[in-house]
């Protein structure tokens, strides 16, 4: 989900109505600032977060979402759902439904799995996150139906083949809590990836909860269904 840019002078004609000979005047007078800087170049790119003021009058303020919410099971991560209620739905009565349509989840968890889910509106910072290339690590607590050895830890370790998407899996750490339970961290999501890693060795798992992303854990005191906004600091430091 990319954000649209476009070039300053066609946001101030189109948003003005000013003809290109007008834009260009306001831009020479000094009139117009971007993120509270004068802006000069008729070709800067803006965006919808852009904030943009001509004469000291605001002509675009969006502002950025980015939400924590502590998924229950049941819950699905869809904005839309005919048969389950979505994570969109736990927000009801915290924001707006504009504010609900403009969001997106930022790596699902799938329907029995519970914890920490991420939602926005700036798909520049989900595809920081969500992204291959960047790494960022999303922990889990498993627990299992049969014991668990050290033979888990070696093969997560080292990456599984899945032959139907013809993909080795990006090497994996698991530490064993007890006997039927350990924590895994993942740097990539594949479908149900970590169902079917401990499905190799026959062994189903029972449940699933992610209470980290990166550097951001699940706040504790968010009860099952419940959700907050992220600080300024937890927003930047989240993939730090």
């Amino acid at each position: 989900m990319a954000i649209n840019t476009t070039r300053l002078d066609r946001f101030i004609s189109e948003f003005c109505k000013f003809n290109r000979k007008a834009v260009r005047l306001v831009l020479a007078q000094k009139r117009v600032y971007v993120d509270g800087v004068l802006a000069s170049d008729i070709a800067q790119l803006v965006d919808q977060f852009s904030h943009i003021t001509l004469d000291n009058a605001v002509l675009q303020a969006n502002k950025t979402y980015y939400i924590m919410l502590n998924k229950p099971v049941g819950v699905v991560c869809a904005t839309k759902d005919d048969k389950h209620k979505t994570v969109i739905d736990l927000l009801i009565g915290q924001f707006d439904q504009e504010t609900r349509e403009s969001l997106h989840i930022v790596g699902r968890l799938d329907l029995n799995t519970s914890g920490l889910v991420l939602l926005t509106n700036d798909s520049r910072w989900s595809e920081r996150l969500t992204s291959p290339k960047h790494k960022v690590a999303k922990h889990y607590h498993v627990t299992l139906e049969k014991q668990l050895t050290d033979e888990y830890i070696s093969a997560f370790a080292q990456g599984m083949y899945f032959s139907y998407e013809k993909i080795t899996t990006q090497p994996a750490e698991l530490e064993i809590i007890c006997p039927f339970e350990a924590k895994v961290i993942l740097t990539e999501g594949r479908y149900h990836q970590i169902k079917r890693m401990f499905g190799r060795f026959d062994n189903k798992v029972v449940a699933l909860h992610r209470y980290a992303i990166g550097q951001l854990s699940l706040d504790e005191t968010l009860s099952s269904g419940a959700s907050r906004p992220l600080s300024a600091s937890e927003v930047v430091n989240i993939s730090a």
